[in-house]
């Protein structure tokens, strides 16, 4: 099979084509026949070892030193099982599945080994593997931060970077779970998040959002680019941020966190832990896709061999939703 091996830290063009062999289920896995990924912002991150000075050093000892230990990137898929390990009973081959690999990574193959109790699922029936593909990751995240958030129907809530992949799936959550939702986004997206559900748009680049002071129940910045200082003031007595990008509190969040009522959350471990079952939320999210609730937003699609032209395109930080990359030619 093929697989986009990263060859040392770099610019998209450390990304090469192999050739390795087919690999082989164990007795609790699925080995499943990758039709779509995607380029995700941790793919790119981690290629380029873009992290902050502060982490360069136990950054390297964690995902390797000249080059990444996980060398096969990706973080999501969907596609169609091959063949099952003996001791797998929740799936059979010729299921179609849609998951989320998380810290293994991997996705960048043709053929992909799961675990059968991993974030994995029948993938929606009502959409194409490419679009199944692009929910593992930004629609999962968006729901576990919203469900953090504890949102009420009728509350007031902000999404900085809304037309993103994290930032448009929670736009489209925040108005299922009956909120009244404003986003915040460049002029050229304004028409795109209206169409997926924003009661309000911001042009951040006309017009300050913190000008209404406690204005928000909820702020979710999606893309780590606003000041937290103007989120704050924005943010009601007993409001919730949220910054899905923020490893760690900055001491002003920090202290805002010991001075007020107000929920400071930055980002969690990479493993969702406090889901009923790792396959839960894509089950829900299942389910909002089928009813038509949600939808999954897809900029750009690429060909395999097009991985270099995918990364770099994502590098430029302006895609809307999210960019796809096809594994395999599947029949639909």
């Amino acid at each position: 099979m093929k697989v986009i091996i990263c060859t040392k830290y770099g610019s998209p063009e450390v990304l090469k084509i192999k050739e390795i062999e087919t690999p082989v289920p164990r007795d609790n896995e699925i080995l499943v026949k990758n039709f779509a990924t995607s380029v995700s912002k941790a793919d790119t991150r981690i290629r380029s070892f873009s992290v902050p000075l502060a982490f360069w050093i136990p950054g390297r000892l964690a995902l390797g030193i000249t080059k990444p230990k996980k060398n096969i990137l990706g973080g999501e898929l969907a596609g169609r099982i091959e063949s099952v390990g003996k001791d797998v009973k929740n799936f059979k081959q010729g299921d179609e599945v849609f998951a989320a690999t998380g810290m293994e990574f991997g996705t960048y193959a043709q053929y992909v080994c799961i675990p059968e109790d991993g974030v994995v699922a029948i993938k929606p029936a009502n959409i194409s593997f490419q679009q199944a593909a692009v929910i593992p990751i930004g629609a999962r995240t968006a729901l576990y931060y919203l469900r953090k958030a504890n949102i009420k129907k009728g509350q007031k809530v902000l999404i900085y970077g809304a037309s993103g992949s994290v930032g448009s799936y929670a736009v489209q959550i925040a108005k299922f779970l009956g909120a009244e939702v404003t986003a915040v986004c460049s002029s050229t997206n304004i028409d795109l998040v209206k169409n997926i559900g924003a009661d309000k748009v911001i042009d951040y680049t006309d017009n300050d959002f913190s000008l209404g002071y406690n204005t928000y129940d909820v702020i979710l910045e999606a893309v780590n680019k606003s000041s937290f200082l103007q989120c704050n003031k924005a943010l009601k007595e007993e409001g919730v941020y949220i910054n899905v990008a923020a490893a760690i509190k900055t001491l002003a969040m920090l202290w805002v966190s010991m001075t007020s009522k107000k929920k400071i959350i930055p980002a969690p471990p990479s493993e969702h832990t406090d889901y009923i079952t790792k396959s839960e939320p894509l089950l829900f999210l299942k389910k909002l896709v089928e009813e038509g609730k949600i939808s999954p937003l897809i900029d750009q699609e690429f060909g395999m061999e097009q991985i270099i032209e995918a990364h770099r395109y994502v590098d430029k930080g302006h895609k809307k939703g999210n960019v796809v990359i096809r594994m395999n030619t599947a029949a639909q």
